[in-house]
């Protein structure tokens, strides 16, 4: 008697998935929270669960978001990973990288990576990994957090707002870059070079031109030249966090040209908005480097057609409304950081597709490439042997964003009001929907750790 064929975990069928070798009809066949198969449309296995996405629906990859502040513990207030994962997985982010600052003690040393994988443990509704800190204490003394799992080390060449977590100066920077090489490891860099923005006028009262003026784009600049000299003669690996400045375009490119081992993320805020929309006293608009102008934005989006530019990831920064000091709309007062990790996709998207960008590109930027910067081998991808980490998004579907609709801990975001494009309808980790209410991610490491 012949046995019968072993029946698989799940389903997923759709007109349109966007697969590894592009976009199809498929049946995404997933066991054991992998995929096992992409087999043709009306062929589909035995499952003990099957599902069939509507006809508007396309089947995405799920998002990998690598810079996301959580904030727990020590400053849950402002945000915590109960929260930042259910708005994550309700805008299609699957897995994201928590950063190393803001929360309290700062993830600087094995014990404190410990602390906060206590404080997200059993809480968490997407998968979550975690960079380390790089600050004037640790440097020299990186290895331990490395085998501890993190996937690399941030660091600022200013002052981060945050006094425990500290800036490298040029000597620091040079030391960190050589440690990182040797561990095999990756430097990601907040590059504003302090000098810069020291001898900018300071920010004050409510005119966000005063705000721009206190940011140049000369202080981005400056830094990223550092940066790239320092990687060319430490052969270190390197990634410059959140563009600002298109300036830095043709610098980012010339280095890539000689084989420094440099990528670079944006944000969809500076892919969004502009200088000349944001109204005086708008702190919610805050982030550093700043929202520039208009032209800025379209070369920005120029460097991404093109390559130079290698992903798109939330830098997700909450705080409480009091900190944003909506009372007097004061920017120099304000702090800074956008709310953006719920509506990062269809932010995205709609602009994507305003410039003629297909949902291919959108995965590649928001999916594909920021798991491969963090080594996250099966993340990122509808392919055999990845993660079933998927998303039923609507690209036609329309709505106007509602912060009290949310899941992020506070309803404040640049958003609010906005008309975007499309609409995630599902998510699911590992083949398992998650529906907010039971959190099944994991808490990853660093593979080879």
């Amino acid at each position: 008697m012949t046995a019968p064929d072993p029946v698989l975990d799940l389903t997923v069928r759709a007109r349109r998935v966007l697969t590894a070798e592009g976009m199809r009809p498929a049946c995404v066949a997933v066991d054991g929270g992998r995929i096992v198969a992409i087999e043709p449309f009306d062929n589909a296995p035995a499952a003990a669960s099957s599902i069939e996405l509507a006809d508007d629906e396309v089947l995405l990859p799920g998002l990998v978001d690598t810079h996301v502040h959580v904030n727990e513990p020590g400053r849950t207030e402002w945000e915590g990973f109960a929260t930042a994962t259910r708005a994550a997985a309700a805008g299609g982010v699957t897995t994201l990288l928590d950063m190393p600052l803001n929360s309290v003690p700062p993830t600087v040393d094995p014990d404190a990576l410990q602390v906060k994988r206590a404080a997200a443990a059993d809480q968490v509704h997407v998968d979550v990994g975690f960079w380390g800190g790089a600050v004037p204490a640790n440097v020299g003394k990186l290895a331990p957090l490395h085998e501890a799992g993190v996937f690399g080390f941030k660091c600022f060449l200013l002052p981060s707002g945050v006094a425990e977590f500290p800036p490298l100066d040029p000597g620091g920077l040079t030391e960190a870059l050589r440690e990182v090489h040797a561990l095999d490891s990756l430097l990601i860099v907040h590059a504003e070079d302090c000098g810069a923005v020291e001898q900018a006028p300071a920010a004050h009262g409510p005119a966000y031109a005063d705000f721009l003026r206190s940011r140049p784009r000369r202080a981005e600049n400056l830094a990223i030249d550092q940066v790239v000299d320092r990687a060319r003669r430490s052969g270190a690996r390197v990634h410059v966090l959140h563009l600002s400045s298109s300036d830095a375009l043709p610098t980012i490119a010339a280095a890539r040209v000689e084989g420094v081992a440099l990528t670079v993320e944006t944000c969809p805020h500076y892919l969004t908005f502009s200088a000349e929309e944001i109204p005086d006293g708008a702190t919610r608009f805050k982030c550093c480097p700043p929202i520039r102008e208009a032209a800025n934005r379209e070369s920005l989006w120029a460097g991404l057609a093109d390559g130079t530019i290698d992903c798109v990831v939330s830098d997700h920064s909450p705080c409480t409304p009091e900190l944003k000091r909506f009372d007097s709309g004061d920017f120099g007062l304000a702090w800074g950081g956008i709310a953006s990790l719920q509506v990062g996709l269809p932010a995205v998207w709609t602009e994507a597709r305003r410039r003629g960008h297909g949902l291919a590109d959108v995965a590649r930027w928001m999916c594909t490439r920021p798991a491969e910067i963090a080594g996250l081998t099966g993340k990122g991808r509808i392919a055999a042997g990845c993660d079933a980490d998927l998303v039923a998004f609507a690209p036609d579907a329309e709505f106007v964003v509602d912060p009290t609709t949310l899941h992020h801990r506070h309803p404040v975001t640049p958003y609010a009001g906005r008309t975007l494009h499309g609409a995630v309808r599902g998510t699911w980790l590992r083949g398992v929907p998650v529906d907010g209410r039971a959190p099944h991610g994991r808490l990853l490491t660093r593979e080879g750790a």
